[in-house]
Protein backbone atom coordinates (compact mmCIF):
# COMPACT_ATOMS: atom_id res chain seq x y z
CA UNK A 1 0.00 0.00 0.00
CA UNK A 2 1.00 3.72 -0.56
CA UNK A 3 1.01 6.56 0.88
CA UNK A 4 -0.30 9.69 -1.45
CA UNK A 5 0.98 13.37 -0.69
CA UNK A 6 -1.50 15.22 -2.41
CA UNK A 7 -1.62 18.61 -2.97
CA UNK A 8 -5.12 19.86 -2.13
CA UNK A 9 -4.99 23.15 -3.77
CA UNK A 10 -5.56 26.26 -2.02
CA UNK A 11 -8.71 25.09 0.17
CA UNK A 12 -11.51 24.79 -2.46
CA UNK A 13 -13.32 21.43 -2.86
CA UNK A 14 -13.21 21.93 -6.56
CA UNK A 15 -9.39 23.03 -7.23
CA UNK A 16 -8.08 19.99 -7.04
CA UNK A 17 -6.68 17.70 -9.72
CA UNK A 18 -8.64 14.58 -10.96
CA UNK A 19 -5.45 12.48 -10.43
CA UNK A 20 -6.08 13.77 -6.42
CA UNK A 21 -9.63 13.43 -6.09
CA UNK A 22 -9.09 9.44 -7.37
CA UNK A 23 -6.48 9.15 -4.98
CA UNK A 24 -8.36 10.18 -2.19
CA UNK A 25 -11.37 8.20 -2.96
CA UNK A 26 -9.49 5.29 -3.13
CA UNK A 27 -7.99 6.13 0.26
CA UNK A 28 -9.44 4.35 3.86
CA UNK A 29 -7.14 6.95 5.63
CA UNK A 30 -7.22 10.30 5.00
CA UNK A 31 -4.55 12.78 6.92
CA UNK A 32 -5.53 16.53 6.07
CA UNK A 33 -4.13 19.96 7.59
CA UNK A 34 -7.12 21.45 9.29
CA UNK A 35 -5.72 24.57 9.59
CA UNK A 36 -5.51 25.36 5.77
CA UNK A 37 -8.29 23.43 4.16
CA UNK A 38 -12.24 23.76 3.59
CA UNK A 39 -13.65 20.74 4.94
CA UNK A 40 -15.45 20.42 1.85
CA UNK A 41 -12.27 18.67 0.28
CA UNK A 42 -12.63 16.03 2.43
CA UNK A 43 -16.06 15.46 0.32
CA UNK A 44 -13.95 13.28 -1.76
CA UNK A 45 -12.95 10.30 1.07
CA UNK A 46 -14.72 7.45 0.72
CA UNK A 47 -17.30 6.79 3.08
CA UNK A 48 -16.23 5.80 6.85
CA UNK A 49 -12.75 7.05 5.77
CA UNK A 50 -10.35 7.58 8.74
CA UNK A 51 -10.35 11.22 8.98
CA UNK A 52 -7.06 12.43 10.82
CA UNK A 53 -6.48 16.14 11.62
CA UNK A 54 -2.52 17.17 10.82
CA UNK A 55 -2.18 20.08 12.67
CA UNK A 56 -2.56 18.13 16.18
CA UNK A 57 0.37 15.91 15.39
CA UNK A 58 3.90 15.97 15.73
CA UNK A 59 6.56 13.81 13.31
CA UNK A 60 6.47 10.52 14.78
CA UNK A 61 2.17 10.79 15.15
CA UNK A 62 2.43 11.41 11.54
CA UNK A 63 4.58 8.65 10.44
CA UNK A 64 3.39 6.79 12.84
CA UNK A 65 -0.30 6.65 11.33
CA UNK A 66 1.16 6.33 8.01
CA UNK A 67 2.96 2.65 9.29
CA UNK A 68 0.14 1.62 10.90
CA UNK A 69 -2.40 1.93 7.82
CA UNK A 70 0.86 0.30 5.52
CA UNK A 71 0.58 -2.81 7.86
CA UNK A 72 -3.25 -2.97 7.60
CA UNK A 73 -2.76 -2.49 3.83
CA UNK A 74 -4.57 0.53 3.67
CA UNK A 75 -3.84 3.24 1.05
CA UNK A 76 -3.32 6.97 2.71
CA UNK A 77 -4.03 10.05 1.44
CA UNK A 78 -1.74 12.98 3.10
CA UNK A 79 -3.10 16.07 1.87
CA UNK A 80 -0.75 18.88 1.38
CA UNK A 81 -2.30 22.57 1.42
CA UNK A 82 -1.64 23.63 -2.05
CA UNK A 83 1.46 22.09 -3.97
CA UNK A 84 3.98 20.11 -1.96
CA UNK A 85 7.14 21.33 -4.08
CA UNK A 86 6.90 24.10 -1.38
CA UNK A 87 6.61 24.31 2.57
CA UNK A 88 5.08 20.89 2.71
CA UNK A 89 7.65 19.28 5.05
CA UNK A 90 7.24 16.08 2.90
CA UNK A 91 10.72 15.72 2.36
CA UNK A 92 11.07 14.82 6.17
CA UNK A 93 8.06 12.70 5.88
CA UNK A 94 9.05 11.09 2.80
CA UNK A 95 12.62 10.22 4.51
CA UNK A 96 11.36 8.45 7.35
CA UNK A 97 8.95 6.13 5.48
CA UNK A 98 11.85 5.39 3.25
CA UNK A 99 13.30 4.14 6.17
CA UNK A 100 10.32 2.07 6.88
CA UNK A 101 9.54 0.59 3.84
CA UNK A 102 6.68 2.22 3.00
CA UNK A 103 5.97 3.03 -0.73
CA UNK A 104 5.17 6.82 -1.79
CA UNK A 105 4.25 9.13 -3.76
CA UNK A 106 3.51 12.84 -4.70
CA UNK A 107 0.27 14.37 -6.50
CA UNK A 108 0.83 18.01 -7.64
CA UNK A 109 -1.78 20.97 -6.63
CA UNK A 110 -2.58 24.11 -7.16
CA UNK A 111 -0.24 26.61 -4.92
CA UNK A 112 -1.63 29.32 -2.82
CA UNK A 113 0.09 31.83 -4.45
CA UNK A 114 -1.39 30.98 -8.28
CA UNK A 115 -4.63 30.78 -6.49
CA UNK A 116 -4.04 33.99 -5.23
CA UNK A 117 -2.64 35.85 -8.92
CA UNK A 118 -5.87 34.13 -10.18
CA UNK A 119 -8.33 36.03 -7.56
CA UNK A 120 -6.59 39.36 -8.87
CA UNK A 121 -6.56 38.67 -12.41
CA UNK A 122 -2.62 39.43 -12.99
CA UNK A 123 0.20 37.61 -14.60
CA UNK A 124 3.47 37.66 -12.34
CA UNK A 125 5.91 37.64 -14.97
CA UNK A 126 5.20 41.04 -17.72
CA UNK A 127 7.38 41.43 -20.05
CA UNK A 128 10.35 43.94 -19.45
CA UNK A 129 8.72 44.60 -16.11
CA UNK A 130 9.37 41.60 -13.76
CA UNK A 131 10.27 38.33 -15.68
CA UNK A 132 11.10 36.16 -12.24
CA UNK A 133 8.83 35.05 -9.21
CA UNK A 134 10.76 34.60 -5.91
CA UNK A 135 8.69 32.44 -3.57
CA UNK A 136 10.21 32.70 -0.18
CA UNK A 137 9.17 32.69 3.82
CA UNK A 138 9.79 34.79 6.60
CA UNK A 139 11.09 33.17 9.92
CA UNK A 140 10.40 33.50 13.40
CA UNK A 141 9.34 30.49 15.48
CA UNK A 142 9.99 27.85 12.93
CA UNK A 143 13.67 26.79 10.91
CA UNK A 144 16.23 29.37 10.41
CA UNK A 145 16.47 30.40 6.59
CA UNK A 146 19.33 30.04 5.50
CA UNK A 147 22.18 32.54 6.09
CA UNK A 148 22.18 33.32 1.66
CA UNK A 149 18.68 33.90 1.42
CA UNK A 150 18.06 37.18 3.63
CA UNK A 151 15.21 38.69 2.00
CA UNK A 152 16.86 41.98 1.08
CA UNK A 153 18.86 39.63 -1.05
CA UNK A 154 16.14 38.45 -2.58
CA UNK A 155 13.98 42.45 -2.92
CA UNK A 156 17.49 43.75 -5.09
CA UNK A 157 16.50 41.89 -7.67
CA UNK A 158 13.36 43.67 -7.93
CA UNK A 159 11.46 40.87 -8.63
CA UNK A 160 7.88 39.43 -7.90
CA UNK A 161 7.97 38.59 -4.11
CA UNK A 162 6.06 35.53 -2.83
CA UNK A 163 5.99 35.84 0.86
CA UNK A 164 4.29 33.05 2.87
CA UNK A 165 4.33 32.35 6.38
CA UNK A 166 4.73 35.82 6.60
CA UNK A 167 1.30 37.73 7.44
CA UNK A 168 2.13 38.24 11.31
CA UNK A 169 4.98 40.44 10.27
CA UNK A 170 4.07 42.35 7.32
CA UNK A 171 4.75 45.61 8.95
CA UNK A 172 8.36 44.59 9.51
CA UNK A 173 9.11 43.28 6.39
CA UNK A 174 7.39 46.30 4.71
CA UNK A 175 10.34 47.94 6.31
CA UNK A 176 12.49 45.90 4.99
CA UNK A 177 11.29 46.02 1.56
CA UNK A 178 11.04 49.39 0.93
CA UNK A 179 14.46 50.86 0.00
CA UNK A 180 14.46 48.41 -2.89
CA UNK A 181 11.01 48.63 -4.16
CA UNK A 182 9.83 52.11 -2.80
CA UNK A 183 6.67 52.94 -0.46
CA UNK A 184 3.99 53.21 -3.41
CA UNK A 185 5.16 49.53 -4.67
CA UNK A 186 1.64 47.76 -5.21
CA UNK A 187 0.98 44.62 -2.62
CA UNK A 188 -1.81 42.05 -2.21
CA UNK A 189 -2.50 40.14 0.70
CA UNK A 190 -4.90 37.27 -0.45
CA UNK A 191 -6.13 35.02 3.05
CA UNK A 192 -7.51 31.70 2.61
CA UNK A 193 -7.78 31.71 -1.37
CA UNK A 194 -10.53 30.25 -3.08
CA UNK A 195 -12.42 29.44 0.09
CA UNK A 196 -15.95 30.95 1.69
CA UNK A 197 -13.78 32.71 3.87
CA UNK A 198 -11.04 34.46 1.83
CA UNK A 199 -10.07 38.33 2.13
CA UNK A 200 -7.96 40.41 -0.43
CA UNK A 201 -6.73 43.46 0.82
CA UNK A 202 -4.67 46.02 -1.54
CA UNK A 203 -2.39 48.43 -0.81
CA UNK A 204 1.24 49.52 -1.15
CA UNK A 205 4.48 48.93 0.98
CA UNK A 206 3.80 52.22 2.70
CA UNK A 207 0.25 51.19 4.45
CA UNK A 208 0.26 47.21 3.97
CA UNK A 209 1.05 46.52 7.30
CA UNK A 210 -1.52 48.80 8.66
CA UNK A 211 -4.38 46.59 6.73
CA UNK A 212 -3.63 43.84 7.60
CA UNK A 213 -3.44 44.30 11.32
CA UNK A 214 -7.02 46.32 10.77
CA UNK A 215 -7.96 43.01 9.07
CA UNK A 216 -7.08 41.06 11.98
CA UNK A 217 -5.23 38.46 9.54
CA UNK A 218 -2.73 35.72 11.42
CA UNK A 219 -2.62 32.59 9.12
CA UNK A 220 -3.10 30.92 5.73
CA UNK A 221 -2.33 34.26 3.67
CA UNK A 222 0.41 34.89 1.04
CA UNK A 223 1.84 38.54 0.44
CA UNK A 224 2.40 39.73 -3.56
CA UNK A 225 4.89 42.00 -3.86
CA UNK A 226 5.88 44.08 -6.96
CA UNK A 227 5.49 45.83 -10.22
CA UNK A 228 3.93 43.30 -11.96
CA UNK A 229 0.92 43.92 -10.24
CA UNK A 230 -0.21 47.23 -11.45
CA UNK A 231 1.58 47.04 -15.04
CA UNK A 232 -0.25 48.23 -17.47
CA UNK A 233 2.32 50.08 -19.63
CA UNK A 234 4.82 47.26 -20.79
CA UNK A 235 5.85 46.06 -23.84
CA UNK A 236 3.86 43.03 -26.08
CA UNK A 237 5.76 39.59 -25.76
CA UNK A 238 7.19 37.68 -28.11
CA UNK A 239 5.38 34.78 -27.90
CA UNK A 240 2.92 36.46 -30.35
CA UNK A 241 4.22 38.98 -32.03
CA UNK A 242 3.43 38.48 -35.90
CA UNK A 243 7.51 39.70 -36.68
CA UNK A 244 8.05 36.42 -34.59
CA UNK A 245 5.58 34.09 -36.00
CA UNK A 246 6.74 31.61 -38.81
CA UNK A 247 5.57 32.12 -42.41
CA UNK A 248 2.07 29.75 -42.73
CA UNK A 249 2.42 27.04 -45.08
CA UNK A 250 -0.85 26.53 -46.86
CA UNK A 251 -2.93 24.18 -44.63
CA UNK A 252 -0.24 23.51 -42.30
CA UNK A 253 -0.01 23.96 -38.76
CA UNK A 254 3.27 25.13 -37.72
CA UNK A 255 4.82 22.40 -34.99
CA UNK A 256 7.05 22.76 -32.18
CA UNK A 257 10.24 23.09 -34.51
CA UNK A 258 8.66 25.72 -36.21
CA UNK A 259 8.19 28.08 -33.16
CA UNK A 260 11.24 27.14 -31.22
CA UNK A 261 12.51 30.06 -32.30
CA UNK A 262 9.88 31.76 -30.63
CA UNK A 263 10.28 29.84 -27.26
CA UNK A 264 14.39 30.79 -27.50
Amino acid sequence: MTVHFIGAGPGAADLITLRAANLIAASPVCIYAGTYLDADVLSHCPDGAELIDSQHLNLDDLIAVMTRAHAEGKEVARLCSGDPSIYSAIAEQTRRLDAAGVPWDVCPGVPAYAAAAALIGRELTVPEVAQSVVLTRAQRDSTKMPSTEALENFAATRATLVLHLAIRRTRELAGRLEPFYGADCPVVVVANASQPSQQILRGAIADIGQQVEDAGLTQAAVILVGEALRAEEFVESHLYSSQQQPASRAGVVPGVEDRQHVVD
